[in-house]
């Protein structure tokens, strides 16, 4: 039996070379390649969203607008996902030659997701009820005033997605095998900042539209009605970053994933079956496997692994070789 990497990726220009303990041979640093220029990103945007927040939930009950206080708690989970995201990138990087972890801290930032995710579920809940008591009980709205402040979080909300747009396309558009297709590169915690900056965005636009629309009309309840659109929009983006984070978390390997065939359609011959086969994932675009084969003419381990050097988002194997 013989485990080892195929080959390696720079990550930000850190690479371990040497462990202690049992991980003494080879290095188990799976971060995403851009972690440490996503971390920067992620917390310049907490630093240019926090005032914004604090603005629109103030400015929201002052002017008795529910669409913008919708808006503004949105974006004080998006201030807390963004800290917890940053976290979860400093916690990754200083523990990632820790031989604790098993197979590195890749998956920290999936954890990060998920809990972040979680808490804009039970805010979602929250604006619904608050938009709820509101389309049962109108109160007066400063338009004006209000519109302002929407299109001011707006302007913060698109600047924020720009900055981790940019960052997410590069991290998992970045590693792609011989047949184009990517395997699971996506930056979880960056994809779940990215994803909330632009479900704030939407929000935003929600408000400002129920804004003017109740300014020229006169329609009261179009605010509160913006803000249970809002909070359906985040329990959706919610479920869905909960759903691919956890399946990163408990190792599920999703329908259209095709690093088993590919891997099968390598080493498999006529005379070297594959009896046992696992694939999961360990960190943003890195990929490790188990794979147990017999064979009526054994070769050594290094020989399958070859075989496998070409799929780029593999990059941890073990192989167990059994004589037929």
């Amino acid at each position: 039996m013989s485990h080892d990497h195929p080959h390696r990726h720079p990550h930000d220009g850190h690479h371990a070379h040497g462990q202690e303990g049992l991980t003494a041979d080879h290095s188990h640093v799976f971060l995403g390649e851009r972690h440490d220029r996503n971390a920067r990103r992620t917390m310049f945007v907490i630093a240019l969203t926090a005032a914004m927040m604090v603005v629109e939930i103030v400015a929201g009950n002052i002017y008795g607008s529910m669409a913008l206080v919708a808006d503004g708690w949105h974006m004080s989970t998006h201030a807390a996902a963004m800290l917890i995201a940053a976290l979860a990138y400093v916690f990754a990087r200083r523990q990632a030659n820790n031989p604790r972890f098993t197979f590195g801290t890749g998956k920290v930032g999936d954890l990060a997701a998920f809990a972040s995710a979680v808490i804009l579920a039970i805010v979602a809940v929250f604006i619904g009820w608050e938009s709820l008591g509101r389309l049962l009980n109108p109160i007066e709205i400063n338009y004006r005033e209000a519109t302002i402040i929407a299109v001011a979080g707006l302007v913060v909300n698109l600047a924020s997605a720009a900055l981790l747009h940019e960052g997410d396309h590069a991290g998992h558009g970045r590693k792609q095998h011989d047949h184009g297709h990517a395997h699971g590169g996506h930056d979880n915690n960056l994809r779940a900042a990215y994803l909330h900056v632009l479900a704030d965005a939407l929000t935003s636009v929600l408000a400002i539209v129920a804004l003017v629309a109740g300014a020229a009309y006169g329609w009261r309840w179009i605010d509160p009605a913006m803000g249970i659109v809002g909070a359906l929009v985040i329990a959706n983006w919610s479920w869905t970053m909960i759903r691919d984070a956890g399946r990163v978390l408990v190792d599920y390997t999703p329908a259209g994933e095709d690093l088993p065939d590919e891997i099968r359609d390598a080493v498999q011959t006529d005379i070297d079956v594959i009896t046992d086969l696992h694939v999961w994932q360990v960190g943003p675009g890195h990929h490790a496997a188990i794979v147990s084969l017999t064979s009526s003419a054994p070769a050594a381990p290094e020989v399958y692994k070859s075989k496998l050097a070409h799929i780029h988002d593999l990059s941890h194997v073990t192989i167990e070789v059994q004589p037929a």
